[in-house]
């Protein structure tokens, strides 16, 4: 373990021996404090955020993206004590901080069994949506990236996975991932991240190109399986709100135009969902990094 590893290990064993004495409102002030800080020092990803905000709105004056930009790293902030006090509850108390919208739609795309592939973005607080997830549904199988750091990658896989989720990671997914569609669970995917893969998608978000995964296209076309955008917004008091969106209509063929406009409509509805709470997405991230027609 490098030394950089070792202090941001040391950093969130801290934090998470903190928030389990910290009532709700300290600990959400002490996440905003945390992004805050995070907004001042980190120059590189303030200055990526900005330039993103600023394409993406592009009505807005500058005042106005510093707002959301600001609010976003707050946001993030926020999300990290709320995840770490989340790990610190007992299964009944999750389940009293939430509540549900949509959950008939979850129910009836299980009953097709054919497992389901839920979709959505780094966007509110998906990591507790996926803990709370599993209390009330067939759990489900989250695809995610290794982090580099071998120790926090360690203590997150084990929130992740503590009330009966899994998560694949890239060597041997589409196996595991079609095991656990013919179980009748749920797979979780992202999209909202660049993608390099050479069978990647060309999708227009916030009107420029953004090369986009074509997984769940292809896993919904092979399978059947149900695509139901998912996402959790915030009420306050450290209670949240999971929404289970209409499904997705699924691609009618194999064909690459079939494949793509299906992502489209994908990415659309997580589009709708941060252009009404801009502050709850992660703008840091280099999304748009592909010029038109560089990818399928």
């Amino acid at each position: 373990m490098t030394v950089r590893h070792g202090l941001e290990y040391a950093a969130m064993r801290s934090a998470a021996a903190l928030v389990g004495r910290l009532p709700d409102r300290l600990c959400d002030a002490c996440g905003t404090a945390v992004g805050a800080a995070f907004y001042t020092v980190d120059r590189r990803h303030r200055r990526i955020a900005l330039e993103n905000v600023a394409q993406a709105f592009p009505g807005r004056g500058a005042r106005d993206c510093e707002t959301i930009v600001r609010g976003s790293f707050r946001h993030f902030g926020r999300l990290l004590f709320a995840v770490l006090k989340f790990n610190t509850l007992a299964q009944s108390a999750m389940l009293a901080r939430v509540e549900f919208e949509g959950e008939d739609r979850v129910r009836l795309a299980h009953a097709q069994n054919k497992g389901v592939l839920f979709v959505t973005g780094h966007f509110g607080f998906w990591e507790i949506q996926a803990l709370v997830h599993a209390l009330r549904f067939p759990p489900m199988a989250v695809l995610a990236r290794a982090l580099d750091n071998p120790a926090l990658h360690e203590a997150l896989e084990q929130i992740r996975t503590r009330t009966g989720n899994a998560v694949i990671y890239r060597q041997g997914t589409m196996r595991r991932v079609m095991r656990t569609l013919h179980a009748n669970q749920g797979v979780g995917v992202l999209i909202d991240q660049h993608t390099l893969s050479r069978d990647a998608l060309s999708i227009e978000f916030f009107g420029r190109p953004a090369a986009t995964t074509a997984i769940v296209a292809a896993l919904a076309y092979r399978t059947g399986a149900p695509v139901v955008p998912l996402f959790a917004l915030p009420l306050g008091h450290g209670r949240y709100r999971m929404i289970y969106e209409h499904p997705v209509e699924p691609p009618t063929s194999d064909d690459p135009e079939a494949l793509r406009a299906f992502t489209q409509r994908c990415t659309d509805v997580l589009e709708t969902y941060v252009r009404r709470h801009p502050e709850l997405w992660l703008w840091m991230h280099r999304r748009w990094r592909t010029q038109a027609g560089s990818a399928r």
